[in-house]
């Protein structure tokens, strides 16, 4: 029989704790939670609403389906959407810089000394270890969100799989399927869905119109640095690694800030740091325009973001309990779903280049899936087999 779901049910009540205790996590979050935006939002699943039932599995979905539908990183969106659910507007502003801030200095220290010491020649060493992990925990993760966005519906599996298939087979998420699955799924009920995203639509146009009007120049200046960032986090949508290729054409192609090394070392800070891999823009901002370049660089690409989430904010929350929205929503969600396996999909087949590098992504599900532990072991465990394979092949 299919899950029930109607407006009447009474969620089980929350779990107490202090708005301390919630901001508290997410500074953790920022400074401990490895494997990208993929795997962030699990985290926040798994602990937020499952195990400490902060908040309701409701408030979740409709955090995630904004965060797909608005531009920007996941992660990111989706914890300051919780962080507005706990505490309004100044709760979406604490857990931002929260969430932020540890990743940023990380990144900082990081900028420094390859800087310093001219370049980081172990960070591919690394990666080959922990990209394989990151794999096998995001898997973990898209296992975990289809029983929470998916259910028993033969409708939302059908749109997860078709996004899934989509995304994998594109590289990369084509944002107007998020609102078509949303339609189909509301057009059932009705089609007022349709003033839900056109209403959304008009809020995100609307502030998407201020960043052309300040076109960056081709020298680094901050105010460069700033609108350079800014269009990213307007304009690129889905997980931070999207705004990959994006930072690419314009940094290394057009402008000539970095080179291909220096930007494909600056993509392996943003993996091996916690928190959110849009992070990578600071090491960038460093490396072209010291402390205050990066400053600038986080600053520009988190503003869209926090202004995308909480301006839409109150009005998901007002009407998320009519049927046609709630609808939307539930599509949204699935087709969120296959879009981050589709992208698995896509990052695994850079990540698992042999033998190794599969064993270490299937033994990361495994264990994830069968007994509760801590990512970052599993992170520094895979570092260090990248280390020491490494090693050997230097001796070699």
């Amino acid at each position: 029989m299919p899950e029930a779901r109607t407006p009447d049910a009474r969620p089980e009540p929350l779990a107490p704790h202090s708005v301390w205790q919630f901001y508290g996590y997410f500074l953790r979050l920022g400074a401990a939670g490895f494997g990208g935006p993929i795997a962030l939002a699990g985290f926040m699943q798994r602990d937020l609403v499952e195990e400490r039932r902060w908040i309701t599995a409701e408030d979740y979905r409709d955090g995630l389906a904004l965060a797909q539908l608005a531009p920007g990183p996941l992660a990111a969106q989706l914890a300051m959407y919780l962080g507005y659910v706990r505490a309004g507007t100044l709760g979406a502003t604490v857990v931002s810089i929260c969430f932020i801030l540890p990743s940023f200095l990380m990144v900082w220290a990081l900028s420094v000394a390859y800087v310093r010491y001219g370049g980081l020649p172990w960070m591919q060493a690394l990666f080959y270890g922990i990209g394989a992990t990151v794999i096998g925990i995001i898997a973990r993760s898209v296992h975990k969100l289809t029983r929470l966005t998916l259910a028993r519906s033969a409708m939302l599996w059908a749109i997860a799989i078709v996004m899934a298939l989509v995304t994998g087979w594109a590289e990369r998420e084509i944002v107007w399927l998020f609102a078509l699955a949303g339609v189909v799924t509301a057009f059932k009920p009705g089609v007022a869905a349709l003033r839900a995203s056109t209403r959304k639509a008009t809020i995100a146009g609307s502030l998407a119109l201020l960043f052309p009007m300040a076109q960056a120049t081709p020298d680094a200046s901050l105010s460069s640095i700033f609108w350079l960032f800014a269009k990213a986090g307007a304009f690129v949508f889905g997980s931070g690694l999207a705004i990959v290729p994006f930072l690419y054409g314009e940094l290394v192609q057009t402008r000539g800030w970095l080179n291909d090394r220096q930007f494909l070392d600056a993509v392996a800070v943003a993996m091996i740091t916690p928190g959110p891999v849009v992070i990578t823009v600071a090491f960038i901002g460093y490396l072209v325009a010291g402390t205050w370049g990066m400053t600038a660089a986080a600053l520009g690409v988190f503003l869209p973001v926090y202004l995308f989430v909480v301006l839409p904010a109150p009005f998901f929350r007002r009407h998320r309990s009519q049927p046609v929205l709630k609808a939307f929503v539930e599509g949204v969600s699935a087709a969120a779903t296959g879009a981050i396996a589709g992208a698995a999909y896509v990052l695994g087949m850079r990540s698992l280049v042999d033998v190794t590098t599969v064993a270490i992504a299937a033994a990361t599900f495994l264990i994830l899936w069968r007994w509760k532990i801590s990512e970052l072991w599993l992170i520094g465990a895979s570092g260090l087999i990248g280390l020491l394979l490494a090693g050997g092949a230097s001796r070699g």
